[in-house]
């Protein structure tokens, strides 16, 4: 049924857990429910009941879960360690933001009896809470889209918050409300200092129309985000990436999820019996390019670790497979297009001339459901000089490119009308390598 926005990521004992925002009922956006599935590789996933449901206080939007391992919230039976999610209460009228406890890693959620622990302060659109220990602080910060900017909260305990700051509004963002925001910091590539982090999704804007993921890179001065640029940059220029977040629990790493979909046609897509799925998880890491610092992207190593068999392209059989290329020295154009046997084709690649990459679904398959769908989406270059690996990750409605080792990414849906059966390589593309999944489907 309907899915969108990722939820609640948070991976204990091994297991990787997703909640997302769902509709059980219905394949159209309705009331917002938690769906939930687990994982043990990010590959292969166990669906689970419905995790929280609309109540009184209206439905259960967006948000995020942490372990609360020394029960700062008292809300652990027994004084054990819960897990706490923390959610935006879509009412009637406004919006708040509410607790849920499980004793269970997970698996059934209990509404905190004094919701909403934080009431709206007059905004019509307040939502998407992403909750982080915050040891300097005394115990937790919480970032908060706030229609047109975030805001920063301390607490104690999960219950009782503070506004510590804001970020935001700034000019040149558009119209567009801001969401599902995150916070988190990365080493440099040097290894010796570290730089913030704050992702943002924006609902209209997108570099290649519609809704987008963008963040900029900063330094906390106390609890108050500082860019090192007021210019926003596109996490992934495709056209289907939003509500990008990150696990909790994950250690050392940083890893990514978001919905792969946009809200110009997300209603609209042929799919059934489901609508909407989400992306790759990604591995996120600061990379340098001259001076500045920029995201790079890779997939999460345990999707590489999974039952992919080496082939050759014409081995493909409609499998989701995934390639990888060596684009050569020069960097001239290349091109990389998957055929069917109903003359449909898809096409990424680059353009020297513009200097940058390129997904074209014009020719892809269905897409009289929704205006403007059709269109060659472009991401400019960030990179100079010699190219760096791409990887191309085809699934039966999706495309998601990797190019110069991460720096840039586009996602974007397809519905060929067949599966993808031919690929066809052309220009100065070396080393290249196809991998078909080879795991139950």
């Amino acid at each position: 049924m309907w899915a969108n926005d990722p939820n609640g990521l948070l991976h204990h004992q091994g297991v990787w857990h997703l909640y997302y925002q769902h509709h059980p009922h219905s394949l159209q956006w309705g009331p917002m429910h938690w769906g939930h599935a687990s994982s043990g590789d990010l590959l292969h996933w166990q669906h689970h009941p419905v995790a929280l449901a609309p109540d009184a206080l209206g439905m259960v939007f967006s948000g995020s879960a942490v372990l609360d391992s020394h029960n700062s919230s008292g809300l652990g039976a027994n004084g054990s360690a819960p897990w706490v999610a923390m959610y935006t209460q879509h009412g009637e009228h406004a919006e708040h933001q509410g607790l849920a406890a499980s004793q269970d890693h997970g698996l059934t959620w209990t509404p905190y009896a004094g919701n909403p622990v934080l009431p709206n302060p007059g905004l019509k659109d307040f939502r998407d809470p992403k909750l982080a220990p915050c040891p300097e602080a005394g115990g937790w910060r919480m970032v908060l889209a706030a229609q047109d900017h975030v805001r920063l909260y301390t607490s104690p305990n999960l219950r009782q918050w503070q506004e510590a700051s804001r970020f935001g509004p700034l000019q040149g963002l558009g119209s567009g409300v801001w969401e599902c925001p995150d916070l988190f910091a990365l080493p440099t590539p040097e290894g010796d200092a570290q730089r913030w982090v704050l992702v943002v999704s924006f609902t209209t804007g997108g570099p290649n129309g519609g809704s987008a993921t963008g963040y900029w890179l900063g330094q906390m001065q106390g609890q108050r985000f500082v860019p090192d640029s007021p210019a926003l940059r596109w996490l992934d220029h495709g056209p289907d990436h939003y509500a990008g977040v990150t696990w909790h629990g994950t250690g050392t790493r940083r890893l990514m999820l978001a919905w792969m979909s946009n809200w110009a046609y997300a209603r609209e897509v042929p799919t059934a019996p489901w609508r909407g799925a989400m992306t790759q998880p990604r591995e996120l890491a600061l990379a340098r390019v001259g001076d500045s610092l920029h995201l790079v992207q890779q997939p999460a190593a345990e999707l590489l670790a999974g039952p992919w068999l080496a082939v050759g392209p014409d081995a493909l059989d409609g499998a989701p497979f995934w390639l990888q290329a060596q684009p050569e020295a020069g960097h001239g154009d290349w091109s990389i297009s998957l055929a069917n046997d109903a003359g449909e084709r898809l096409v990424a690649g680059y353009e020297r001339a513009a200097n940058a990459f390129y997904v074209d679904r014009r020719q892809a398959g269905r897409s009289d459901f929704a205006p403007g769908f059709a269109q060659r989406a472009w991401a400019p270059r960030v990179a100079a000089g010699v190219p760096g690996p791409l990887q191309l990750w085809v699934d039966r409605s999706s495309v998601e490119l990797l190019a110069d080792g991460g720096l840039c990414t586009l996602t974007a849906l397809c519905f060929p009308s067949r599966p993808w059966r031919r690929v066809q390589v052309q220009g100065s593309l070396a080393n290249l390598q196809f991998m078909r999944y080879e795991g139950e489907a």
